[in-house]
């Protein structure tokens, strides 16, 4: 039985997560757990993360889980979603605060002026509600999405890869921008595929089938 961790470092709808997983996965056994022996320990990780990233930062080294979540995005598969794909990159502006640095790369806002509609209307900053992601390259995780399929998205930053080889999905929203980066054992999502119907449930399913 394949098991996978959620990690519990104080933030973000854990829960709506870990049930999306059960969906898609019956037979595995998916934890919400903020126990660094447990994250090590697990076949599969998976960090979610709502609200700010400063205090997403300072919870994680709070509760002792930065270097675990560190290893696993070393070792294992592993699901990086909103904030848990920004904390995988550098330098963020919200809070002038440094992500982990597994992937170089900095997480800037969105930036008012370009936050026009085609039509000349303004943009609203968050981000939020559904919008397409084009597919930059084939992946496993994206193994029966259509490309353009629509994700549910909440978010006022984002992250700017200095790679471009990492970015495997993206997104127009007054600019475009990465919405999905992939590298060796890791992918992560700017978008919420617990929230976003079909297309999201098949990514996680495809996850919990990955082996890469």
């Amino acid at each position: 039985m394949s098991t996978v961790v959620v990690v519990d470092y104080g933030m973000g709808n854990l829960r709506s997560v870990a049930k999306a997983i059960e969906h898609v996965a019956p037979q595995a056994d998916v934890r919400v757990s903020a126990d660094a022996g447990e994250i090590a320990a697990a076949d599969r990780v998976v960090v979610p993360g709502q609200g700010a990233m400063p205090d997403c930062m300072r919870e994680l080294s709070a509760r002792g889980l930065r270097e675990a979540v560190i290893r696993a995005a070393a070792e294992k598969p592993f699901l990086g979603i909103c904030v848990g794909l920004q904390m995988l990159f550098g330098h963020a502006e919200e809070g002038d605060v440094m992500g982990l640095e597994i992937l170089p790369g900095r997480v800037p806002r969105f930036p008012h002026a370009a936050m026009v509609a085609p039509d000349g209307a303004r943009l609203k900053v968050p981000h939020m509600g559904w919008n397409q992601v084009h597919q930059a390259e084939a992946h496993a995780l994206w193994d029966g999405i259509e490309d353009d399929a629509r994700f549910y998205f909440v978010h006022s930053y984002y992250v700017e890869p200095q790679n471009p080889e990492l970015i495997a999905g993206s997104t127009h929203y007054g600019i475009p921008f990465t919405s999905a980066v992939a590298r060796a054992n890791i992918f992560a999502v700017q978008f919420h595929p617990e929230k976003s119907a079909q297309a999201g449930l098949r990514l996680l399913g495809n996850f919990m089938r990955w082996n890469p």
